[in-house]
């Protein structure tokens, strides 16, 4: 299963010749000045090119960032070095991943969802760290791209997936950013208590 998902992701980043700058959900997020992030240890799940870890490494923060795809992890890299920022690229199966305990102070999730995975993220926070998750919702089937149930949010799922978290914010609907209308749902979360 996990060369299937790697040779799949693989292809698809290799044929994606887009430099896309962080997500506006993400940037939305850090120019709020009323949450007063310190930039800390950040890890991006599914970070693909690494888009978002660069945004986060420009904020100073220390960012590791995993995926599946070692196309998309050479490119990277590759980007990093080309600007100077320190992020560290990481190859792993999310959905074999471990992480270590209370070691993140900002973990983020954008456009992938793996229900089994989010203890993991939980527990992988440290106590007063925060969240960024932002992916599809059910009704992106209409729209085409994608459209596997299973990788689709339910309304207000993510809101009860994180029911022990303070929200601080969310979000859920009909969006066009970055050219492109999509159905997702997003939210900022802050760990307020261990498990």
């Amino acid at each position: 299963m996990a060369r299937d998902d790697q040779k799949r992701w693989d292809e698809k980043h290799a044929s994606r010749h887009g430099k896309g700058g962080a997500s506006p959900f993400l940037r939305e997020i850090l120019a709020a000045g009323s949450w007063q992030i310190q930039p800390g240890r950040a890890l991006d799940i599914a970070t693909g090119k690494g888009r978002n870890a660069f945004f986060l490494a420009e904020k100073g923060f220390h960012v590791e960032a995993v995926d599946i795809s070692e196309v998309a992890l050479q490119e990277g890299q590759r980007a990093a070095r080309e600007r100077g920022l320190a992020v560290t690229f990481r190859q792993a199966d999310l959905d074999r991943i471990e992480l270590p305990e209370g070691a993140y102070d900002l973990i983020l999730n954008f456009n992938f969802l793996q229900r089994s995975l989010i203890p993991k993220m939980k527990m992988a926070l440290k106590l007063g760290g925060y969240i960024v998750f932002e992916t599809y919702l059910i009704d992106q089937r209409v729209l085409g791209h994608p459209s596997n149930p299973a990788h689709l949010l339910g309304h207000n799922e993510l809101l009860e997936l994180f029911r022990d978290f303070r929200i601080l914010y969310y979000r859920e609907g009909k969006f066009f950013e970055s050219g492109q209308e999509a159905y997702r749902a997003g939210l900022f979360g802050q760990k307020v208590r261990e498990r």
